[in-house]
C-alpha cells in the first residue's frame, strides 16, 4: 500500500532513504536547506522542497502532519536533530525515525518524541561482523538487546529433516517463524512441524543471537 513520507536531511544517509523508499513506489517529500541537496533528489521523489524544517510553522506549510512517518538526518548537526523531533512529536506525526550521533543523542531524541532511533554505523558494524562470523546468515536484524532476526541458507545438518525433528524450539528457544524456497519463490510464513528442510530452503529465525549461533553451528 502507498504512503506518504518525508525525508529531512539530504546527506548521504537522506538521499538513500529517499531512493529506496521512490523505488517501493510511495510518496516521497525530500527537504534540505542546501539547494544542491534538493536538486540532487528532485528527480527521485514526489516533491523536493528547499527550507528549513527547524522552523515548526514551515513543517506545518508541508502538510508533515499528514505523513505516515518522517526521516530525520541532519547529519553532525545535533541539536537540529532534537529540534525538529520534538515539532514532529508536537504535530503528531505517528512514527518518528531520527539518525542519533551516539548513545546520549540517541536518549535525548527518545525523551523528546522520536518512536526510532537510527544508528546507522552502529547497526552496519553489527551486520558486517555477523556475516564475517556466520557465513550462512543472509541478513541481521537486531531487534533488543539479545534477540535478533536472521535470515539464513539451511545448515547441512538441517537438511533432510522435519522441523519437529529438529526441535529447535525446544532444544535451542529458537523459533522458525517463516522459510523460502529460493528455487521455487515459494514463502511459508509460520510453517508446519512437519515441513522438511530442503537444500534451497532459507530459514527466517527468531531468537537470542547465542541461542541462533548454537543452533546453525550444531
Amino acid at each position: 500500500m502507498k504512503k506518504n513520507f518525508c525525508v529531512i536531511g539530504l546527506g548521504n544517509f537522506g538521499y538513500h532513504v529517499v531512493t529506496a523508499l521512490d523505488s517501493e513506489g510511495h510518496e516521497v517529500t525530500a527537504i534540505d536547506s542546501e539547494k544542491e541537496k534538493v536538486q540532487a533528489v528532485k528527480d527521485i521523489c514526489s516533491c523536493a522542497i528547499l527550507g528549513d524544517a527547524a522552523n515548526k510553522e514551515f513543517l506545518v506549510a508541508q502538510g508533515i502532519q499528514e505523513m505516515d512517518a518522517v526521516v530525520v538526518s541532519t547529519g553532525d548537526r545535533s541539536h537540529l536533530a532534537t529540534l525538529i523531533t520534538l515539532f514532529l512529536k508536537e504535530l503528531q506525526v505517528p512514527r518518528i525515525f531520527v539518525k542519533a550521533l551516539n548513545e546520549d543523542h540517541g536518549r535525548i531524541l527518545e525523551r523528546v518524541g522520536a518512536t526510532d532511533v537510527i544508528y546507522p554505523e552502529k547497526d552496519m558494524a553489527r551486520r558486517i561482523a555477523r556475516t564475517m562470523t556466520t557465513p550462512n546468515v543472509l541478513e541481521f536484524i537486531p531487534l533488543a538487546e539479545e534477540y535478533s532476526l536472521s535470515e539464513t541458507e539451511a545448515p547441512k545438518h538441517f537438511i533432510g529433516k522435519t522441523l519437529i525433528e529438529l526441535d529447535l524450539r525446544k532444544t535451542f528457544e529458537v523459533t522458525v517463524i517463516a522459510i523460502k524456497d529460493v528455487l521455487t519463490d515459494q514463502f511459508i510464513p509460520a510453517p508446519p512441524p512437519t515441513h522438511m528442510i530442503k537444500n534451497s530452503d532459507v530459514l527466517i529465525l527468531i531468537g537470542k543471537v547465542e541461542d541462533i549461533d548454537r543452533a546453525l553451528a550444531k
